[in-house]
């Protein structure tokens, strides 16, 4: 190296030492806490995952066939996800599969419930969302692995630092959209409510919100792939799911576990996102 590079080298600035002593500072002050919501996510997390599991793999699988027909009315739709869960099972992941749909579904309403005010908040106030906009940036430009660190050295190995990573990864995409659909709103719809006399929550519920309702469904699927390609990367930190078998099979170079679990997490992700499009927007096989 050149002198510059090495001077550059050795007066180095200590990122990283700072980064480790902030986590120690947490670790060591906060311990408890990061314990105590270790230990409730885990028990919702896999009381969900035990109810799923207490009934037969047949029943659950025609409860959720009979559900997607009552979301989409379509026969075809219903049949393909019938025998698509039927070829789950007879591949052998139909538990790593329910474990994988908990903490999809889990991490996706953790991010709706706080993805959505935010972004209605920041539609309706430009300095929010000025603040909020380079946050959401950095979210989307980290890479994946660098959020299970973090998680992992806070709330140790489990399903806890996968949701957690999970839900941060996806949360950018449920803000974004609904920031864009409530701002999208035509002026002249707000003006015309505002002329009759509603109010600011008669504004938000009955205009804006239904106006904006196919963006931000777009957001809800966005943040459903997001979380379902971040759940399958958080087995290195022990989250269960079919990420397991995938990390499994890449470590023992298994071709056949591959692609068994690779399928299961295709259907499972077709699946979702054909269950959450809006009924009249036109569905593959409907």
């Amino acid at each position: 190296m050149s002198g510059i590079e090495q001077w550059l080298v050795d007066h180095k600035i200590p990122v990283g030492k700072w980064g480790e002593s902030f986590f120690d500072f947490l670790i060591d002050n906060f311990a408890a806490f990061f314990d105590l919501v270790s230990d409730v996510l885990g028990y919702l997390i896999n009381g969900v995952i035990n109810i799923m599991l207490f009934l037969p793999a047949l029943i659950s699988i025609l409860l959720i066939t009979g559900f997607s027909y009552f979301l989409q009315r379509s026969v075809k739709l219903s049949c393909f996800v019938f025998f698509a869960l039927l070829f789950v099972v007879n591949q052998g992941y139909w538990t790593e599969t329910v474990q994988t749909l908990a903490l999809v579904v889990s991490s996706t309403l953790i991010c709706m419930l706080i993805g959505i005010p935010i972004g209605i908040a920041a539609a309706h106030r430009p300095w929010l969302y000025a603040i909020v906009r380079p946050v959401l940036d950095l979210l989307q430009t980290i890479p994946t692995f660098v959020y299970l660190i973090p998680t992992l050295i806070l709330f140790g190995l489990g399903v806890v630092p996968g949701l957690i990573s999970t839900v941060v990864f996806a949360i950018a995409a449920p803000v974004r959209l609904t920031y864009l659909g409530v701002s999208s709103v035509p002026k002249p719809l707000v003006e015309a409510a505002e002329s009759f006399g509603a109010t600011k929550k008669q504004l938000l519920w009955k205009v804006e919100i239904p106006s904006a309702l196919p963006t931000i469904m777009a957001g809800v699927t966005q943040c459903i792939m997001l979380s379902l390609s971040m759940v399958v990367i958080a087995a290195l930190v022990g989250a269960d799911g079919l990420g397991k078998p995938v990390v499994r099979a890449l470590n023992q170079m298994k071709i056949d576990t591959g692609i068994e679990a690779g399928l299961a997490i295709v259907i499972v992700a077709i699946l979702l996102d054909r269950l959450c499009k809006q009924r009249n927007a036109p569905v593959d096989g409907a």
